[in-house]
């Protein structure tokens, strides 16, 4: 039986690429984006089968009735994936209120609001799965992300919560940590904080790094729908075998470090 999908920031990258692995094989996809006309052609091309939606995740109540409209449309929804988001660049001492309150609204608030809005409709199914698009940044953190660092690592929080939370309602809750891939995400549709020159060193010898080669956003969408097509998902995936490496070495280290200060660790608590 064919999957009814929802999926926030599909106009383009890995949101788009999402929606088009899904109708082109024959599952219906209600695709909320901020801007609908970059989906004319998916609807030209899928007809019924994709519902294109004007949306602001960070509206909460629009948010609502984005889910109501769907769930009218459609008659249910089988998986859901919060994708909306953007970066954001800047060390913390040069982040503002502004960029900061910014960059949680859309990547932390936006997926908390559709979130609970879909967990009634889940929960009345006894069927479900909520897909957070977080990010490797959302297991580790480097010099100037230290705002995405933030917004990724309280998605995946509330999303561990509720995965255990609505486990006995039939729902399924899965992280997807991506590393690079060839879209947008560092380019128009981020945001950068107000340089401080103290930084600027810094700012060289990361741009001095060697890049490695993105990957396909086509190859992510297939990864998904194994993902979502398993008896028994993850409640985190990574995706991309470099990024893989990446996180094995942060979490080596951390129990490194762990297991070094154990004795104070036991000290703490005699």
């Amino acid at each position: 039986m064919s999957k009814i999908w929802m999926i926030t920031g599909t106009s383009r990258g890995l949101g788009r690429a999402f929606t088009q692995a899904a109708l082109q094989r024959g599952d219906k996809v209600v695709a909320t984006a901020r801007n609908v006309d970059a989906m004319t052609d998916l609807v030209d091309a899928h007809g019924e089968s994709v519902l294109a939606l004007e949306l602001d995740v960070t509206d909460r109540e629009a948010v609502g009735k984005a889910v109501s409209t769907a769930v009218e449309y459609f008659g249910r929804l089988d998986v859901v994936v919060n994708n909306a988001g953007y970066g954001l660049f800047g060390a913390v001492e040069e982040l503002s209120e502004s960029d900061i309150r910014a960059q949680m609204e859309v990547n932390f608030y936006g997926a908390l609001w559709v979130s609970q809005a879909v967990l009634p409709v889940m929960r009345d199914q006894q069927s479900g799965h909520i897909v957070q698009i977080s990010s490797l940044a959302g297991i580790g953190a480097f010099p100037s992300l230290g705002g995405y660092h933030a917004s990724k690592w309280a998605l995946e929080a509330f999303s561990e919560s509720m995965a255990a939370e609505s486990s006995g309602a039939g729902i399924k809750v899965t992280i997807v940590e991506p590393g690079g891939f060839d879209t947008d995400w560092a380019g128009s549709s981020a945001v950068h904080a107000e340089p401080n020159a103290a930084y600027d060193g810094l700012r060289e010898a990361m741009g001095s790094r060697p890049k490695s080669t993105p990957g396909v956003p086509a190859d992510a969408a297939a990864a998904l729908l194994e993902i979502v097509d398993a008896d028994a998902p993850p409640l985190r995936v990574i995706f991309g075998a470099g990024p893989l490496a990446l996180a094995k070495g942060i979490y080596e280290q951390r129990l490194k470090t762990w297991a070094d200060w154990e004795q104070v660790s036991r000290k703490a608590q005699a």
